[in-house]
């Protein structure tokens, strides 16, 4: 609105005096200021009022002092050094009520422990110093290139904090209005009608001020609603014949303060003076102003970003906010920071360039003069209701209008925080939120599937071109590899559930010899996920199952091989197509030669049963087995419930001998037996059979020999006859032995 006028005055300006460009541009960068300083006057009153409440009240000239002499420099210095021209800086409600806090705890500590003891310079020396050290802290941000790093902190605990913030703002307001700080012993205060009736009446600005300027914003029209309020409530005290000083008297508006008091608190005796022993109680809130001060700068620089559409160089956002902080708290001011409402009222009403927050600052340094005047004739609940406006649109949209952003858990710990920050104080809020905020996150992450899609090397093969023999083998015995690719973070929680995984994987593929694990798109891992790798390793190692690890990080390969979990047994390849490779290559070479042994196996079987199909019928009832080079096979006095086919190797049959040794009574090669008799006398093993080299033999158990006496008597009786044939030759050739020895 102000806008479209503004550009008719400057065009019919224009027209007639012929003005240049840059003049044209400098009186809709002053019009922009004017609209902006209007709200800047507005906000900086109610500000003054929140800040210097209670105790602080009849110091309230030098507060109004402080508010403007903070709207001036910081205007002054975000205008010239902004990466946004147009924009425009002043407390905000946000930093006005930890500011406010702050003030608060210090007059109450001060008090506890000296009723009579002096306020305004403990109070100003606080407010100066809190503001420098934001300013340092501000500007350490943006050398260092952190202050991207606040966005890090949980959303809930951002929300739960400017929702506290938007509490403490009504809780002010009413204090403001009433002079009773909001608490359950004071609540019998709040009874008489007339606290109840200031209060309604604040109540009653603040929903006009949300039907009207909430909607609309237009340029003008919050002052004109609030000069409305004011000249409204003037009519009802002049209607009910109330004289100016009887309201003044029983608090219906505010007493004329003196002139602004523009006062430097240095001097060496308030210095000396200054309560130092209540620092440590006060740290708590510090860190609030901080925290309040850079997570505002932080979010309305973005505010302005979307809303103008135009790009903020956030680290020189946070530098120049910083020296003006650190200006104004050295000239005895509060916090602030670049403001959205009053950037974008310029940027609309025509200003883009640094002289609009130059008339701004100009503005508020005139408001040093002017302000006490008109705080004699405003009504509490005027300013009241705009304060408590203020505090219930934030509380609004942290508590309502965030819940459609939020799941029920984030939601639950937002109002927690709120609560606390409210009850405890900022600092316990903030880490108790964070903690919540971090265990929130982790809970929520450890949902996220760690994997991203599994295969096995039926369906997924490396890209070598193979034989149509070795194709189908592949295809026959691909199940041996089962793969998992990865992804995220890996840490306690997902890698627990990755761990549950493959327990799963390997019970529903027994088969498995092969287990590849892509980290290709694994962000990093934690120490705790290092050890759910070191379960999968034993599960692993337990069955049979090479490892093989595949685009492994540096930082994930340090930290397995600090838990261990790397070895000789885990095999470690660049890509996953050499992986596969790898692991195709050992099954064919494993199964071809399986292929042949089985040919082998059947071909003896054939030999001695005079069938291929009994051949084949025995092959099924043997199970494989591989000794090593000493191994022991049975032992003697175990029971005879099994012999052996030797495929492959050489076997000895071990009996006792003097001094604990044992001898060699006879060795058996490949394509011999041991055991035959045992299985069918059922006697103890009068021997110990050991392997002499790595062999191969099939073992047919007493329970699978008596399913074959039972299911194929065929097979049976032929087993037979091969047993004595078998014992015969060997009695044959023991009596030829025994005819030697006797010559």
């Amino acid at each position: 609105m102000l806008g479209a006028s503004a550009r008719v005055v400057i065009q019919s300006v224009s027209q007639s005096v012929n003005l240049g460009p840059r003049f044209r541009a400098a009186l809709n960068d002053v019009l922009g200021g004017g609209a902006a300083s209007v709200l800047t006057v507005t906000f900086g009153l109610s500000y003054s009022l929140l800040i210097f409440a209670g105790p602080l009240s009849p110091y309230l000239s030098y507060g109004v002092a402080a508010t403007f002499i903070s709207s001036a420099v910081l205007a002054a210095i975000i205008a010239l050094g902004s990466s946004l021209p147009f924009a425009v800086g002043g407390p905000e409600s946000s930093t006005a009520a930890v500011t406010g806090i702050l003030a608060s705890s210090l007059v109450e500590h001060i008090q506890a422990n000296d009723p009579s003891a002096a306020l305004l310079g403990p109070v100003l020396i606080t407010l100066g110093l809190s503001t420098i050290l934001t300013g340092i802290v501000l500007c350490g941000f943006g050398v260092t290139r952190m202050g991207r790093a606040i966005r890090y902190v949980p959303y809930p605990v951002v929300g739960g904090f400017l929702g506290a913030t938007g509490l403490l703002i009504v809780l002010g307001a009413i204090r403001v209005i009433t002079g009773q700080r909001v608490q359950f012993a004071t609540l019998d205060r709040f009874a008489n009608l007339l606290t109840v009736s200031e209060l309604a009446a604040a109540c009653a600005m603040a929903l006009v001020l949300y039907l009207t300027w909430h909607r609309s914003r237009s340029s003008f029209g919050l002052p004109v609603i609030l000069i409305g309020g004011v000249i409204a409530a003037h009519v009802a005290f002049w209607l009910a014949g109330i004289p100016l000083a009887e309201a003044q008297a029983s608090g219906w508006t505010f007493q004329p303060p003196p002139g602004a008091s523009f006062m430097l608190p240095w001097s060496a005796k308030e210095i000396s003076h200054y309560p130092w022993y209540t620092v440590p109680d006060l740290l708590g809130n510090l860190i609030a102003v901080i925290f309040v001060t850079a997570t505002s700068t932080l979010f309305n620089t973005t505010g302005v970003e979307v809303a103008s559409q135009r790009e903020a160089d956030l680290e020189r956002e946070l530098n120049v906010t910083g020296i003006a902080n650190m200006l104004s708290g050295a000239l005895g001011g509060y916090p602030g920071c670049i403001s959205i409402s009053r950037s974008m009222l310029n940027l609309n009403s025509g200003g883009t360039g640094r002289l609009s927050g130059l008339t701004v600052a100009a503005v508020s340094a005139l408001m040093l003069a002017v302000a006490p005047m008109l705080l004699g004739y405003m009504p509490k609940f005027v300013l009241g209701g705009l304060l408590i406006y203020l505090g219930a649109d934030q509380l609004h949209k942290w508590i309502v209008e965030s819940r459609r952003r939020l799941s029920k858990t984030e939601y639950v710990s937002l109002l927690a925080i709120i609560v606390i920050i409210v009850q405890w104080g900022f600092v316990a809020g903030v880490l108790i939120g964070t903690v919540i905020g971090c265990a929130t996150f982790a809970l929520s992450a450890s949902r996220i599937d760690s994997i991203k899609y599994s295969f096995d090397g039926s369906e997924y093969r490396s890209s070598l071109d193979r034989s149509r023999d070795d194709q189908a083998l592949l295809a026959a015995h691909g199940g041996e590899i089962q793969g998992l690719n990865l992804q995220s973070y890996l840490f306690f929680g997902s890698a627990n559930r990755l761990y549950q995984h493959v327990k799963a994987l390997l019970a529903r593929h027994p088969e498995c010899r092969f287990l590849v694990f892509d980290f290709k798109l694994v962000t990093g891992i934690d120490s705790s996920a290092a050890y759910s790798f070191a379960q999968i390793k034993r599960a692993a190692h337990d069955r049979g199952i090479r490892l093989v690890l595949v685009h492994l990080p540096a930082a994930a390969e340090k930290a397995l091989r600090s838990s261990e979990f790397i070895s000789k047994e885990v095999n470690i390849i660049a890509e996953l197509d050499h992986a596969l490779e790898w692991c195709e290559n050992e099954i064919i070479t494993q199964h071809q030669g399986r292929e042949q042994e089985e040919a082998s196996l059947r071909d003896w079987f054939t030999q001695i049963l005079g069938g291929e199909r009994d051949a084949v019928a025995l092959m099924h009832r043997c199970q494989r087995i591989e000794v090593d080079a000493g191994e022991t096979i049975v032992s003697a006095g175990d029971a005879a419930d099994s012999m052996h086919f030797i495929l492959d190797g050489r076997v000895g049959i071990m009996i006792p001998a003097d001094e604990g040794r044992t001898t060699r009574v006879r060795s058996l090669g490949r394509y011999t037996t041991i055991g035959e008799m045992g299985l069918v006398s059922h006697a103890p093993r009068n021997a110990t059979i050991q392997a002499e080299i790595a062999s191969i033999l099939y073992v047919l158990g007493a329970e699978q020999f008596e399913l074959i006496k039972r299911d194929d008597p065929v097979l049976s009786q032929k087993l037979l006859t091969y047993f004595v044939s078998v014992m015969a030759e060997r009695l044959t050739f023991a009596n030829r032995m025994i005819a030697v020895l006797r010559r």
